[in-house]
């Protein structure tokens, strides 16, 4: 590639789905092996604090996008927000004015065509996930069927119009956005081929944790592996949307397992190790699909001759609970849940294999991004350039960010909060329910002991109160929020219920 893209650098920006730290090597190597994502945190930076500001998918790429929390972009939830507004300020448009070609191919969820983007192929259906097996994508020309599994359909077409850019000569800014390791954590053909029940996998200290006397929120949510996971996410119920051959390998996969557990006279605590093996064994199975993909992507840029000039990302939309608590999935301001892998690399400026502490949000990625693109917003974020940590990684950063949690009623039950989290301390407040947490983070990094109302506690709890004040204030957060439309709660049954 020669003209523009050598003087600006291309950009592949790599999203997953619901994909916690600790699912990446790079971050913790006691679950699994990463090869491919820690490829670029050996090429780049790894940001060890990296957080967002609501998680919970379509509002965090809302966030992405924008760089500005839900509340700026008008994208609060993905069940009853609507449709994004793509012609707000975006940082792809913004690099599509300057003369980027720009692409978003895979997952998109913000139920409405991209804007911005010279070309996009997202996966679509009613609720914008999409399928692991045999997705149907959606483009300018229409809508497609495809056979085969997601993350490597993904990939091929991102290849293909990777192939297409380099007969261009201007820079290229791509979004290769993955489904995987969302609900329902379906592995691909090669794990299925080499699936083995009898491996386990460690389980987290907290799996049996008992709520009792903690705040309402966390005794009322519909998140738990004994309760609230169905037949159709341990793999007790026939897959879908597959081919004869697909379904094949799924049934000697899992059949047996299957038949040992249904004949078994297990106990409830057993019954839920059970569930939590099957759980855990296919979510690190889709991740381990997805890493090969990503291999395939970075081999086929340095084949390319494109990667010295390359700036490549990677970060999740959220992290995810992945068996603390009991639980699984999102939303929570919790570290496993608001934490999310972000990872960085950019020959000729990042130097290999450092690691930041600073504190960061996903409201900083698009000012960021037009900054190494060398593009100007048009109109204030509320998210700053991490560009001078990629050089002095150790800078001196001073920060306090902001969560807010809009979705209730929701699918999960989880109350709608907001907090302050200064790195060392964090304060959230259940506002519908009148009940505070405080944690203090370095020495209960898990999020299991809430202080809020010890007297220690009460000066610090003061402050923390009127710094999240001025965060509301400094962001301009509305003091009436979004109510979810009357029929909502009749969604959220009709979505229970294709889940079974």
């Amino acid at each position: 590639m020669i003209g523009l893209a050598s003087e600006r650098p291309n950009i592949l920006f790599i999203m997953s789905d619901d994909h916690a730290t600790k699912a990446v090597s790079a971050y913790d190597d006691s679950l699994m092996q990463t090869p491919n994502i820690d490829r670029i945190a050996d090429n780049g930076i790894r940001f060890d604090r990296a957080y967002v500001g609501n998680a919970i998918c379509g509002p965090s790429r809302a966030t992405m996008l924008t760089g500005k929390h839900s509340h700026g972009n008008g994208f609060y939830s993905n069940e009853w927000s609507g449709a994004f507004d793509g012609n707000q300020q975006t940082f792809p448009r913004l690099l599509q004015g300057a003369g980027y070609q720009t692409a978003v191919i895979g997952k998109w969820h913000l139920y409405s065509d991209p804007v911005g983007f010279d070309h996009w192929e997202v996966i679509h259906n009613n609720f914008e996930q999409g399928s692991y097996y045999n997705p149907v994508f959606r483009s300018a020309s229409g809508k497609q069927e495809s056979v085969g599994y997601v993350s490597e359909l993904v990939t091929d077409r991102a290849i293909k119009w990777l192939d297409d850019a380099v007969l261009d000569d201007a820079p290229f800014f791509l979004f290769y956005s993955h489904k995987t390791p969302h609900r329902d954590w379906m592995p691909a053909p090669p794990e299925l081929a080499s699936w083995d029940d009898n491996e386990k996998v460690a389980e987290p200290a907290t799996l049996f944790r008992s709520m009792n006397g903690e705040v309402q929120a966390r005794q009322q949510a519909r998140m738990s592996i004994a309760e609230n996971m169905t037949e159709k996410d341990v793999k007790l119920s026939k897959a879908r949307n597959m081919t004869a051959d697909q379904e094949r390998l799924w049934l000697d996969a899992f059949a047996q397992g299957n038949a040992v557990f249904e004949t078994s006279d297990l106990s409830p605590e057993d019954v839920v190790r059970w569930k939590y093996q099957r759980y855990i064994k296919t979510y690190l199975a889709s991740v381990k699909s997805m890493d090969r993909e990503i291999g395939r992507l970075l081999d086929h840029l340095e084949k390319l001759g494109l990667s010295d000039n390359t700036i490549v990302i990677y970060t999740s939309d959220q992290g995810f609970f992945l068996g603390e608590n009991g639980w699984f999935d999102k939303r929570w301001m919790d570290e496993v849940s608001s934490r999310t892998p972000l990872l960085m690399q950019w020959p000729g400026v990042i130097n290999p294999g450092i690691t930041s502490e600073a504190m960061v949000q996903n409201i900083d990625f698009a000012p960021t991004i037009l900054e190494m693109a060398g593009v100007s917003a048009h109109s204030p974020m509320h998210g700053i350039s991490l560009r001078p940590l990629l050089e002095v990684p150790d800078l001196t950063w001073e920060r306090d960010l902001y969560y807010h949690f809009y979705e209730n009623p929701g699918f999960h039950g989880v109350a709608r909060h907001y907090g302050i989290n200064t790195g060392r301390y964090k304060l959230i407040h259940y506002y519908q329910d009148s009940e505070w947490e405080l944690f203090d983070l370095e020495n209960d990094p898990s999020d299991l002991v809430n202080l809020y109302g010890e007297p220690q506690y009460a000066v610090l709890t003061e402050e923390l109160k009127k710094r999240l004040k001025k965060l509301r204030k400094d962001y301009a957060v509305p003091a009436e929020e979004p109510e979810a439309p009357w029929y909502h709660s009749y969604l959220i049954r009709a979505a229970e219920m294709l889940l079974q």
